[in-house]
């Protein structure tokens, strides 16, 4: 394996929501093939900087695949097309000596660009605050242990839980629907004993907001589940559907 290669990035630069943008070609030489495709960008950026030039701005925290901050749409997939991978974890030995990467924002309407590669997904953070928590009184936290979750049921809340809010289900659905990252949270919370209590109206409160942001309608095509960086199973998609006609059928 080559330790060092070259590569041409295409990236989209844009420079405000309202201005149109366009793809900027940048080749980058000898690029070590044990580092991150966000140390790569990093580089890049450097240099931008050398050259008095203005950088590519790109959305990143934790760089450790939790946060889901690092949205980019690579070469077609979003994170890249590595599975059960964010972008913060990809690195450049995916790519060939020579390869011209296309670099993107995620593309929706629920997220609007706001400048090159970064993209406002506070839609998200609307779905959440209309019914993604549970209301209790945490003074006195009861000990975990003590109350009764079956394994099946816990396993499974957790890997619902597992859902960092990054967005590549948005961005590579045809219609752009979030119903993978609403049904993660609905069906975590609905698993749980805490939760059961506000479920009915968890699940239209969610499903109604995710509707006023302009998230499209699911086709179960499976693109979501398919480039979701937690592998998160469309299952969990039709327990976020029981659950609404449930809360419907009972109103």
């Amino acid at each position: 394996m080559e330790k060092n290669i070259n590569v041409t990035l295409k990236i989209w630069r844009q420079a405000s929501p309202k201005v149109k943008g366009e793809f900027i070609s940048y080749k980058m030489d000898n690029v070590p093939t044990d580092s991150s495709f966000l140390e790569m960008l990093d580089v890049l950026n450097e240099r931008l900087l050398k050259e008095r030039k203005e950088p590519v701005e790109f959305d990143h925290d934790c760089r450790e695949g939790i946060c889901g901050m690092c949205s980019l749409y690579i070469n077609g997939h979003p994170h890249g097309k590595d599975g059960g991978t964010t972008t913060c974890q990809l690195h450049m030995r995916r790519f060939s000596n020579g390869e011209t990467i296309v670099i993107e924002p995620f593309r929706s309407a629920a997220f609007p660009v706001i400048k090159d590669l970064r993209v406002d997904r506070s839609a998200f953070d609307k779905i959440i605050q209309s019914g993604g928590y549970v209301s209790v009184n945490t003074g006195g936290a009861q000990d975990g242990n003590a109350i009764p979750i079956s394994k099946i049921d816990a396993d499974e809340a957790m890997d619902a839980a597992s859902c960092i809010g990054c967005g590549a289900c948005v961005a590579t659905c045809k219609n752009g629907s979030a119903m993978l990252f609403v049904a993660a949270k609905v069906s975590q919370l609905s698993l749980l004993p805490q939760g059961k209590v506000e479920r009915a109206a968890r699940a239209k409160a969610m499903v109604s907001k995710m509707d006023e942001l302009g998230f499209g309608n699911c086709t179960n095509t499976g693109s979501c589940e398919a480039e979701c960086p937690k592998s998160i199973s469309i299952s969990h998609i039709a327990r976020l559907n029981r659950e609404y006609l449930n809360a419907k059928f009972t109103d």
